[in-house]
Formats: C-alpha cells, sequence, structure tokens
C-alpha cells in the first residue's frame, strides 16, 4: 500500500467532518496533540493535489509542523547526536512558513494567520538569541491552534 493509500485511509477513519477539508482539520487534530510529524504527513497530500494559491498556505503549515517536529526531537534528545542539532533548522522552517503564510493574513481558512505568523517569528527569535542553545518548546506548553467554525479564528 502506497503513502497516499495509507494517508487516505487514515484521514477517511480520524478526519473531522467540518467545514474544511478533512486534511486540513485533522491537520490541527494532530498538531495540537503535538503529533507534529503525523501533522505533516496528513496535510501532504492536500498540498500536493493543490491546484491554486492555498499551495503555498499548505506549504508553510506543513513547514511548521516541521520545524515542531525538531523542537520536540530536540527536547526529547538534546544531547543526542543528531536530534541535539536541530535547533538551527527549527528556526530555519518556522521562518520560512511565517514567510510563506504571511500573505494569506490577517485569516485564512478559519485560521489567525497574523497570530500563528507571529508565534513562528517569535520562537524563531528566542532561538536565535540564545545561540542556537535553548529550546522554547516543551510538552506542557505546546501551541494550541484552534480553527473557527464562524470563520473567527483562534490561537492560544
Amino acid at each position: 500500500m502506497s503513502k497516499r493509500e495509507r494517508m487516505a485511509r487514515y484521514i477517511r477513519a480520524h478526519g473531522p467532518r467540518g467545514s474544511y477539508p478533512p486534511e486540513y482539520e485533522l491537520f490541527f487534530a494532530l498538531f495540537n496533540a503535538g503529533d507534529y510529524f503525523e501533522a505533516h504527513d496528513v496535510l501532504e497530500q492536500l498540498w500536493l493535489d493543490c491546484r491554486n494559491s492555498n499551495a503555498i498556505f499548505y506549504k508553510g503549515l506543513i513547514q511548521i509542523a516541521g520545524g515542531f517536529v525538531h523542537l520536540r526531537k530536540h527536547f526529547l534528545r538534546p544531547e543526542h547526536p543528531t536530534d541535539g542539532k536541530r535547533l538551527a533548522p527549527a528556526c530555519r522552517l518556522l521562518v520560512l512558513a511565517a514567510s510563506n503564510i504571511r500573505t494569506f493574513r490577517p485569516e485564512h481558512m478559519g485560521l489567525d494567520v497574523k497570530k500563528l505568523c507571529a508565534m513562528c517569528r517569535k520562537l524563531a527569535r528566542e532561538i536565535e538569541a540564545s545561540g542556537f542553545q535553548t529550546n522554547p518548546w516543551h510538552p506542557q506548553a505546546r501551541p494550541i491552534v484552534n480553527l473557527s467554525v464562524s470563520k473567527s479564528p483562534t490561537l492560544q
């Protein structure tokens, strides 16, 4: 079974049934649970199949999830030869992601893009200011990104 088929099956089984594409909604459910790699994978198919301006938006969200994959792995194993060097790539992805989604400000598809960009830039600044030594991510204080059904997005 291909990755595409596995993801389609997973989305059918777990995807929410709201106003937006199920991959998009499931991305946020997984992201908020701290399952950043899975969030990336779920949104990837939607991004690859997208033929409009949302492709850049989805790409930026995937990059945010990728940045958080790096932060989480660094947090779990900071002394590991590979995982201990993940702060610089996380920082680069967060900055790139904010750049990709900023044109969709202030909100897009129920998401407060302005707040999400600010969070990405803030985390990147914290990492850079520490000389890539301090990881601002913690499992007990991970960001929660909520979509708004009424099109008034929130970010905690």
